[in-house]
């Protein structure tokens, strides 16, 4: 609509001209904008939550997105399979993997700290599998929905990779690395660290703190079916 057609109803005027928008089938679709690097950090519950929310909008398009999570052991409050895991299980075109394990790096829960240094470090060598196999894709192109992420993505989230950073299980350096072997049509998320990745202020497009206002955590609420797993 240009601006000849455009109407002064300013219900006309928004995408969808006011109707309530339908349901469609997922089929299997390119992106046209994609290959911008976004990083999500903060204090605040959110950041896993976001992602993954935008991982769901991009499959609902048609893209093929894939979460690989690192460090989300969790801990004895939490689930083994978590209600994301079900979710994602029963959604085309949104896969996922997870290489953490029970606890939290530093966080004297009985872990073992050199399990957690071992697992960001397989994290960091299969992102950059998953990178290569995307920039060997063509991504201007819709990819199978069902098939498996080394068929290259158009969305790859990288879950608490920050938080690897952050306690210095991957160095900032490793970071870099994973944005330079981005491919230019990948959008990349990066999320974790409840401290400010300043190391990224020049090499993100998008950067989102999600801060903590107040959470149940500090008056003892241990974490709940359907909202923190």
């Amino acid at each position: 609509m240009n601006d000849d057609q455009r109407s002064d109803s300013p219900i006309e005027n928004t995408p969808g001209q006011g109707r309530t928008p339908e349901p469609e089938r997922i089929e299997p679709a390119a992106p046209e904008e994609f290959g911008l690097v976004q990083v999500w950090w903060g204090d605040g519950k959110g950041k896993t939550t976001a992602t993954l929310g935008m991982g769901l909008r991009a499959a609902g398009h048609g893209y093929r997105v894939h979460m690989l999570q690192f460090m989300k052991g969790g801990a004895s409050s939490v689930d083994a399979v978590r209600g994301e895991y079900n979710a994602m299980a029963m959604l085309p075109g949104l896969s996922y993997e997870n290489l953490g394990h029970y606890g939290w790096h530093g966080m004297a829960d009985g872990s073992d700290e050199a399990d957690h240094e071992a697992e960001a470090q397989a994290g960091l060598e299969r992102a950059h599998e998953l990178l290569e196999a995307a920039g060997a894709t063509d991504l201007d192109k819709p990819i199978d929905l069902d098939a498996e992420p080394e068929a290259g993505v158009h969305m790859l989230l990288l879950d608490e990779v920050l938080y690897a950073a952050d306690r210095g299980l991957l160095s900032e350096t490793d970071v870099h690395d994973l944005i330079d072997a981005k491919p230019d049509g990948l959008e990349l998320v990066l999320s974790g660290s409840h401290t400010e990745p300043s190391y990224l202020t020049d090499r993100a497009d998008l950067i989102t703190n999600v801060r903590k206002v107040k959470h149940p955590i500090d008056d003892g609420q241990r974490a709940r079916r359907g909202t923190e797993f």
